[in-house]
């Protein structure tokens, strides 16, 4: 885990979006909570890429709703977790 006052999120889902922009959602392992990050492919590109994992303020959270997409976002943040480091680019 991060720091005592961030949690952990691993990257569960990229998309682009209709308007040219990058759509991630990086959730917890347990699926329950998703921070999504929208960017331009050119800041990716000048900030290195995407990375594994980032490590996000609790409140700045959005709670996952839906029972079956909480599993796929959990099932894919564990398998991010066990095979990424979190700083690594993917």
């Amino acid at each position: 885990m991060g720091d005592d006052d961030t949690t952990r999120l691993w990257l569960v889902e990229r998309t682009y979006d209709d308007k040219g922009l990058i759509s991630l959602v990086y959730a917890t392992t347990d699926g329950d909570a998703v921070r999504r990050i929208e960017r331009a492919p050119i800041a990716v590109e000048q900030s290195g890429g995407v990375t594994a994992a980032v490590d996000a303020d609790p409140a700045a959270l959005a709670p996952v709703e839906e029972t079956s997409l909480q599993e796929r976002y959990a099932m894919e943040a564990r398998r991010m977790a066990e095979q990424h480091d979190p700083a690594e680019t993917v």
